[in-house]
């Protein structure tokens, strides 16, 4: 029992509970179901707030941790092994916290088959807790591949007109990276003897040209998940085709799962290829946020444009990762959860939206101030946290990662220097972009009589706003507490660098 009640295992495992409860309702108990998702949801964020009152902030090493011996295969022990640290803290609290906050965005919008969309969402749930506290290569590819599933899912039933088609791309996509990365992680149980990533990390030895190989492996996966560019040609779909829930629990937690790969595995288990290809990842952060930031403006679909908005802002958290020095680092990780929020925030008003007209074209819009006075100034509010204006989260971390790739250790000056002016320029373009897409929804005259109707918002939609929004103001007026997390571990990180 008292293996059970590790805050680990709850805060993973916790929402098992709701899943079963929910295999015994009948589908027609479509209120019960979303009433027990979100009490589970809700119970599973207060464990992690407990794991946070727990967790030492100045010790930079893992927390809490819970290891046993799950199976073993001759000479090989699998581990079920969970730790914590100030890399992974923020993203366990961005996921538990997104999840009562999607769930509450179903309330009406989903009205098919509830029981199963809440079955799954708590199931997908688990499987993204689990990919930041794994820390057994085995165990974590487990917790990898088994988001995939609930997802598919989410998108192939309850998503729009080409669902099948999006949930297929997203779940081959994926797949496709991940079998590399398994071949890799088979290598280095055969030759190391273990799957446990610390013991991997202090063991080090492995010659460079083989780590390179392994680098590349590894990121075969997380690229995709980014998306970092070319390889984000599947996001689109997914997001557009996506339920408002799903494309939340996407853009918030699912494509963190990448980043958070390359910060976990690629950077500290071969350092040296790091360091040497940190140039390339920089170059491809820079390529995917301007990129991303010029086809957001071509869109016509708003739920399209805040998607390639997506591998515009994953960018920015790439070239922060590849700065390889702490400030850079601190300042990508920051950005993880800035766009979980932002980002997680632009698709809830998208659905809002959605669920009055049934369309996302801009053209279907313009003047809805007049008509949804609040709605439009929630919806200021968030898209200027996206555009990185000061006094606001995105602000912080943004400037935090050009701060860390205009001194990035690894480059030659001139490329740090071209690599944080080409990034800028993406933060002018995400102004042009966004404020694009508000004048075009909300300003100028009410020429489309089918929006002289439309409600304001309502107090459901108003509440599961509002935590989103006191998080876009702390960050961006006192982001203290958010460094001071994460400091030690990245330190620690960087130290193992040599830089």
């Amino acid at each position: 029992m008292d293996f059970i009640l590790q805050p680990l295992n709850l805060v993973t495992f916790f929402p098992l509970v709701g899943v079963l409860i929910l295999l015994f309702l009948k589908k027609e108990q479509k209120n019960a179901a979303r009433w027990i998702a979100m009490v589970v949801s809700l119970a599973t964020f207060g464990i992690s707030l407990w794991v946070l009152a727990q967790f030492n902030a100045a010790d930079p090493n893992l927390q809490m941790e819970v290891k046993a011996i799950w199976f073993s295969f001759g000479e090989w022990d699998i581990m079920y092994a969970l730790g914590i640290d100030g890399m992974s803290i923020l993203l366990v609290l961005l996921t538990t916290f997104l999840t009562p906050i999607s769930i509450l965005s179903t309330w009406t919008a989903v009205e098919d088959r509830v029981r199963d969309f809440m079955l799954f969402f708590l199931l997908l749930e688990i499987g993204m807790v689990g990919v930041f506290l794994a820390q057994d290569l085995f165990l974590f590819y487990v917790f990898w591949e088994f988001t995939l599933v609930p997802m598919y899912f989410l998108i192939g039933i309850w998503g729009g007109d080409q669902r099948m088609y999006a949930a297929i791309k997203f779940f081959l996509y994926t797949m496709a990276g991940s079998i590399l990365m398994l071949l890799a992680i088979l290598w280095l149980g055969n030759t190391q003897g273990t799957f446990y990533v610390p013991d991997l990390v202090a063991m080090g030895g492995i010659p460079d040209s083989i780590q390179t190989w392994l680098f590349f492996a590894f990121a075969a996966a997380f690229a995709i998940k980014v998306p970092m560019w070319p390889l984000h040609s599947w996001l689109p779909d997914a997001h557009v085709q996506a339920p408002t829930a799903g494309s939340v629990i996407l853009a918030g937690v699912l494509l963190k799962m990448g980043t958070y790969g390359f910060l976990r595995f690629n950077i500290p288990l071969f350092p040296q290829a790091a360091k040497e290809w940190a140039w390339l990842m920089a170059l491809l952060a820079v390529i995917g946020i301007l990129y991303g930031a010029l086809v957001s403006y071509w869109q016509k679909d708003v739920k399209k444009l805040v998607a390639y908005s997506s591998v515009s802002h994953l960018g920015f958290v790439m070239l922060g990762l590849f700065a390889l020095n702490s400030t850079g680092i601190q300042g990508g990780i920051l950005q993880m959860v800035n766009h979980g929020i932002s980002t997680g925030a632009l698709f809830l008003i998208i659905g809002m939206i959605y669920e009055r007209r049934h369309t996302r074209e801009f053209d279907e819009f313009g003047g809805l101030w007049k008509v949804m006075p609040v709605y439009a100034v929630l919806t200021l509010i968030v898209a200027l946290s996206s555009m990185g204006l000061p006094g606001l989260n995105g602000f912080v971390g943004e400037f935090t990662i050009l701060l860390g790739a205009w001194g990035a250790g690894q480059t030659p000056v001139l490329g740090s220097v071209l690599y944080a002016g080409f990034a800028a320029a993406g933060v002018i373009l995400a102004a042009v972009y966004i404020l694009y897409m508000f004048g075009k929804m909300f300003l100028g005259p009410l020429t489309n009589p089918k929006n002289e109707t439309l409600k304001d918002l309502n107090l459901r939609e108003i509440v599961t706003l509002v935590p989103l929004l006191v998080l876009i103001f702390w960050i961006g007026l006192y982001p203290k507490p958010f460094f001071d997390l994460m400091a030690p571990a990245v330190e620690n990180l960087v130290a193992i660098l040599g830089l």
